[in-house]
């Protein structure tokens, strides 16, 4: 449940915390999902971020979080000549999505290698988000906790292995989340902690034997 201060919003520029604060941090989540320089973005519009975003410059708050801004950054109007400048190619289109928040956007980002990552994410009010979706495997992410995203086959005793490996870096878990592709198949983890996961624990994460990609997220609430 939201809170009153959750509700008002963050500082920000533009006219609406839903459609530009939220926005922003979508762009910067989706980038910290791909953990690399964007050289490339796809981003479709749903709902009513795509019937009144353009007034309210929810296109140029994804940009401008793509870009790496944050909710305050006075160039988030300057975003897509920015983006030209630093050479990132952006394409901006209306899709459905089907049921989900009208304030929803699917962010599609590209690093110069050509490794694509791909976030569907709302933006909830008062600034707040939430993302619903990496790489078409349902999540549920705020930005708001540091965060260890793992990549596995799923076998008896993961969960546990990552949660030791936690535990003996003095990291609390807040919260976990489990989906997977189907019993034996490859799977995801989320865990979101209270502090930060240092970089050895990523690693050690990453070296268990049945994870296939292991990355950290920091948070994007500011």
């Amino acid at each position: 449940m939201l809170g009153v201060f959750d509700v008002v919003g963050p500082v920000m520029i533009g006219p609406s915390s839903s459609h530009t604060a939220g926005a922003v941090r979508l762009g910067r989540m989706a980038v910290a999902v791909l953990a690399a320089k964007p050289v490339k973005a796809e981003i479709f519009l749903h709902g009513s971020f795509a019937t009144t975003g353009k007034g309210h410059g929810t296109d140029l708050a994804l940009i401008a979080g793509i870009l790496g801004m944050r909710t305050d950054d006075e160039n988030i109007v300057n975003a897509r000549e920015i983006a030209d400048k630093e050479g990132l190619q952006v394409k901006v289109a209306v899709a459905d999505l089907g049921i989900v928040h009208p304030n929803t956007a699917k962010i599609a980002v590209w690093d110069a290698t050509g490794r694509e990552r791909t976030i569907v994410g709302s933006s909830v009010g008062g600034g707040n988000i939430q993302v619903s979706q990496i790489n078409n495997f349902d999540v549920n992410l705020t930005g708001q906790y540091h965060t260890v995203c793992a990549v596995y086959r799923d076998r008896l005793g993961m969960i546990a292995k990552v949660s030791e490996l936690l535990a003996q870096a003095q990291v609390n878990i807040a919260r976990m989340h489990v989906s997977r592709e189907g019993r034996q198949g490859k799977a995801l983890m989320i865990v979101e902690t209270d502090n930060p996961i240092p970089g050895k624990t990523v690693s050690a994460i990453r070296s268990l034997q049945e994870i296939e990609n292991a990355f950290y997220l920091e948070p994007v609430i500011d």
